[in-house]
């Protein structure tokens, strides 16, 4: 299996109800591409984050999942319409489990 994570940071402009759309939009994906094993994001409750305020973990079945998420129209849609336009920033990990 492999994870993949990823730390968002929001720009200035990013209101919380375009925050929410996001996060609604990026839990749909888990039903809408192969080789998802689970999805959780949500809003960074420590003081330890630095700048960034959100997190998504995704589990995929193995390393071709992955690779096949990034290029999938229900990805790239969500990250076009709802991501791209209020991110600041993000950090990306990938690991073998």
């Amino acid at each position: 299996m492999v994870e993949h994570i990823l730390l968002m940071q929001w720009t200035n402009e990013a209101t919380q109800q375009s925050i929410d759309n996001a996060l609604v939009e990026l839990r749909g994906l888990k039903d809408k591409i192969p080789g998802i094993v689970d999805l959780s994001c949500g809003a960074d409750f420590s003081e330890r984050a630095k700048s960034y305020t959100h997190g998504l973990v995704i589990r995929f079945k193995d390393r071709a999942a992955l690779e096949a998420y990034f290029p999938h129209p229900e990805h790239k849609r969500v990250v076009q319409n709802f991501i791209d336009p209020i991110r600041a920033d993000t950090v990306i990990l990938d690991y073998e489990i």
